[in-house]
């Protein structure tokens, strides 16, 4: 025997309701109601009704009344009841029968359907969790097709770099020297940097990467970083410098990924600034410590600005395979931010220099 729908369910269990209720009516009715309609001939017999002779034909005359219109009563009530059931089981499983209908949908890939919303407020609900679901499930799956595409043109041009080269040498077109060995070290250690940003940044997504956090003094580090720095600049290129208290207020924060933070920001910088300065700086405001690295360079436009922390995202796309980057340190950046409980953010101006600044929770 076939399993009963939900609408079948409900209407058994309606129909269950009404047969116990009628049946209980019935019942109590049969077995009490002659006994009090005797009482109350008694009562009129008292009162100096003389109803010894039609006594008996009274009870009998009730108790076939009684028994007609519970009859009556039954099936009436019985089909009213019925249908009403019906009605009801068959509002109530409707959302539930679209509700099937969108999901299947959705498992199917059309990641746009969405449910309507219900007057019953269970299903409203229910409706709400789902369209939210729906709409971070084609979030995930947009952000996974332009990973997809934004990765496929960062590996193609290293790839067919390596492969020209490679194929040159079999056939003897190429001849083998040290500067052709150089370039083929270059591109293979662009793609092994590629993987290993696109590892850390997936890690740090999914909340995997690992952050031990501790007391940390901001200025030693700082420090530290602007003499590791500018000890790699030459003499044409940008000044960098430091310009905060020695005294800043301890961060709770992990080092390593600090300064982690601090060389993407400041790669940055050195990479968009041929001359000029980019300078360090650090304040304290309510709770946090706010790390600036401000550079003279060539500035991002204002319509760039919401994507710069975005994934494969370059302001200038002139520079995609000299600049060295692969695009994922600002979104990195962002996310060991995130995680440490700070914010990053950024102003910038073309032609005259950007800020990149992000806080940390004082300890």
């Amino acid at each position: 025997m076939a399993k009963l729908g939900l609408r079948g369910r409900l209407f058994l269990s309606h129909l269950t309701v009404m047969v116990v209720g009628l049946s209980t009516l019935v019942i109590v009715g049969k077995l009490y109601s002659p006994r009090f309609f005797v009482l109350h001939l008694q009562q009129m017999e008292f009162s100096g009704f003389n109803l010894f002779l039609v006594r008996q034909r009274l009870v009998e005359g009730f108790e076939s009344a009684w028994s007609r219109g519970a009859i009556w009563s039954v099936a009436v009530g019985a089909s009213a009841a019925g249908g009403l059931s019906y009605l009801v089981s068959k509002r109530i499983t409707k959302p539930l029968v679209q509700i099937e209908r969108v999901t299947q949908k959705v498992a199917a890939g059309h990641l746009r359907e969405r449910l309507p919303s219900s007057d019953i407020p269970e299903l409203n609900q229910l409706a709400l969790s789902f369209n939210q679901m729906a709409t971070t499930l084609e979030g995930v799956e947009q952000r996974r097709r332009e990973l997809i595409g934004d990765l496929t043109h960062e590996l193609r041009t290293p790839l067919t770099v390596v492969q020209g080269y490679l194929e040159g040498l079999a056939d003897g077109t190429i001849e083998p020297s040290v500067d052709i060995y150089q370039r083929l070290a270059k591109e293979t250690a662009r793609l092994r940097r590629l993987v290993n940003d696109l590892q850390e940044l997936s890690q740090a997504e999914a909340g995997y990467l690992p952050i031990r956090a501790q007391r940390l003094e901001a200025f030693p580090l700082l420090n530290a970083l602007v003499q590791k720095f500018s000890d790699q600049l030459l003499e044409e290129g940008p000044v960098l410098r430091l310009t905060c208290p020695a005294d800043l207020p301890p961060v709770l924060a992990d080092p390593e990924r600090v300064e982690q933070i601090l060389v993407n920001l400041v790669g940055n910088a050195l990479r968009y600034t041929q001359a000029g300065s980019i300078t360090i700086s650090a304040y304290h405001d309510v709770g946090k410590l706010w790390i600036a690295v401000t550079d003279t360079g060539q500035g991002i436009a204002p319509e760039e600005l919401p994507h710069i922390f975005e994934r494969f995202w370059r302001a200038d796309r002139s520079r995609d395979r000299q600049s060295g980057g692969t695009g994922i340190g600002l979104a990195i950046s962002r996310r060991l931010v995130e995680l440490q409980g700070g914010t990053i953010e950024v102003d910038s101006q073309v032609g005259r220099g950007s800020t990149f600044r992000f806080s940390l929770p004082l300890a």
